[in-house]
């Protein structure tokens, strides 16, 4: 792939609107370039530099750290057209968390915020939306937490299905559908608790008749409810 068409695959995503496509299409130096990961593999450990910001093309990425007892706590779930260490934007010199790739052949492209920052210094819209996307990134973090410290599981499955429906949903005839939804495993990761309590969970609220779900799909019957 050609630094020039390194970008263009973003052109379906809306994260590739904030990122303003003419302009890096303008100037391939800016782009470091793409990468493919297998998957378990890190992008980038704690205490890395933090110079660059990451762009996910294909596979996913989840953000983690450790707690003092040596427990792992996942911060985030992304996926193509998804940005990650967006906090070097904002003075961050060290990573403060892991990157790591989720499948296989999981491609992400990388640009230096140094050239990015030029880009905010031409262009007050860019700096803009720039600065609004990492706000509502970190609202959504700050939202993940107190959840996990005043929501009981249930209540914090529910939000997360809620967030999920209102950023990626569809409405339909049968509801609200959130395709290529997490695995038990994942939507576990992400909320604080175990694969089957998240099993145990949905379960509940399939009988209660509020969802349905398959294996990568949730269907919300009954938004008014969330």
């Amino acid at each position: 792939m050609s630094e020039s068409h390194q970008f263009w695959m973003f052109n379906d995503v809306n994260l590739f609107q904030v990122m303003c496509p003419s302009k890096l299409t303008h100037h391939p130096a800016a782009q470091d370039g793409h990468k493919v990961y297998s998957k378990g593999e890190t992008i980038y450990f704690t205490d890395d530099p933090a110079n660059t910001l990451y762009l996910i093309a294909s596979g996913k990425v989840r953000i983690l750290n450790y707690s003092e007892d040596g427990d792992e706590v996942v911060r985030a779930i992304l996926g193509k057209g998804e940005m990650f260490g967006e906090l070097a934007l904002l003075g961050e010199d060290k990573r403060t968390e892991i990157a790591e790739a989720m499948d296989d052949e999981t491609m992400v492209c990388s640009v230096h915020t140094d050239y990015l920052q030029e880009l905010m210094q031409d262009d007050a819209e860019f700096t803009f939306k720039i600065y609004k996307w990492i706000g509502l990134r970190m609202k959504k973090m700050e939202r993940r937490i107190d959840n996990l410290i005043f929501k009981d599981v249930r209540s914090r499955l529910m939000d997360f299905i809620k967030e999920m429906a209102q950023e990626k949903g569809k409405q339909t005839d049968n509801g609200i559908e959130v395709e290529h939804f997490f695995t038990h495993k994942n939507l576990a990761n992400l909320i604080g608790t175990s694969r089957q309590t998240v099993t145990t969970t949905l379960n509940e609220l399939r009988d209660e008749g509020l969802i349905d779900f398959s294996r990568r799909q949730v269907i919300i019957k009954k938004p008014s409810a969330f």
